[in-house]
């Protein structure tokens, strides 16, 4: 009976630590707004990323030039864009207009949308740079207050506000399942006799949990470019990339994952190797001593 109830706990904390992990990486990575805002600010360090960038911010810049009645060179803005998304400045500045970006999606407080129904985002605070302003200005153009650029083919794919329930939920998810799984895990090891096996094969789960997520995130790559489908021209290189990065950063989480299970299988080796020494040396018999002459 008892290892009835110990294999039981044991699947159940398993099933805990398979969702413990990915909530809580959600949470941390996508959810919360400082972390997607770091994501994003790693991302756009990648060289592919700044080159879409800077097409899009150049297809922009020539807009407002031939609304303003200016023949701009394509091949200037665009140097003068790249030279832009290379600068040290870029990073920080596309992290807070992704900041922008996570409001728009998990809030409605960017609900925006132009006459076709595409849903847009602005891009004008990436323009404020010095050094970009200077450029422009030297041609005669001025950053407007807004250059809003669609993210979507339609208003019907994504709206505002749409995962506004994971940001008032999702902290409390986090908690609740990391609680849940320390309860399962210390149940375990209460209805055990073996705490060093028991140890050990939560390590064997933790580990299950890490190489089950790495497959996970290669079989849903088909899901994710579905989703990716639905974003348009420059956009859909940025988004490549940013999912590509939020993948890495996922295999990390991931690779710890795997760490730990792997150090709590050593320690419940080790734990029960001491445990059986330590059972032998109780057990060894007294010698009998010599009768006396």
């Amino acid at each position: 009976m008892r290892f009835v109830a110990t294999l039981l706990l044991w699947l159940v904390t398993t099933v805990a630590v398979a969702v413990a992990v990915p909530v809580c990486w959600a949470q941390h990575t996508l959810v919360d707004r400082g972390g997607y805002v770091a994501l994003a600010t790693t991302a756009a360090k990648n060289h592919e990323l700044q080159k879409a960038t800077a097409s899009e911010l150049g297809i922009q810049v020539n807009r407002l030039a031939t609304s303003a009645g200016y023949d701009l060179s394509t091949g200037t803005v665009s140097k003068a864009a790249g030279i832009y998304t290379s600068s040290s400045a870029f990073p920080g500045q596309f992290g807070a207009a992704n900041g922008y970006a996570h409001d728009w999606l998990f809030t409605d407080t960017m609900a925006h949308s132009d006459s076709s129904g595409r849903w847009t985002i602005d891009l004008s605070p990436m323009l404020s740079d010095r050094s970009f302003k200077a450029t422009l200005a030297a041609f005669g153009v001025r950053v407007p207050s807004k250059i809003e650029v669609p993210i979507t083919d339609s208003a019907q794919s994504l709206r505002p506000g749409q995962f506004r329930a994971a940001t008032t939920w999702g902290p409390w998810a986090r908690v609740g399942i990391c609680v849940l799984t320390g309860v399962f895990a210390l149940l375990t090891l209460a209805v055990t006799r073996s705490g060093g096996k028991t140890v050990a094969a939560l390590g064997i789960s933790t580990m299950i949990v890490g190489a089950a997520g790495w497959a996970g995130i290669e079989a849903g790559r088909r899901y994710i470019n579905d989703g990716l489908n639905r974003t348009t021209g420059n956009v859909r290189q940025v988004a490549d990339v940013m999912v590509d990065t939020a993948i890495a950063n996922a295999h990390q989480w991931l690779n710890i994952t795997l760490a730990i299970g792997g150090g709590l299988v050593v320690l419940g080796v080790l734990v029960t190797l001491l445990g059986n020494l330590g059972r032998r040396v109780v057990r060894k018999p007294k010698p009998v001593a010599a009768p006396a002459a």
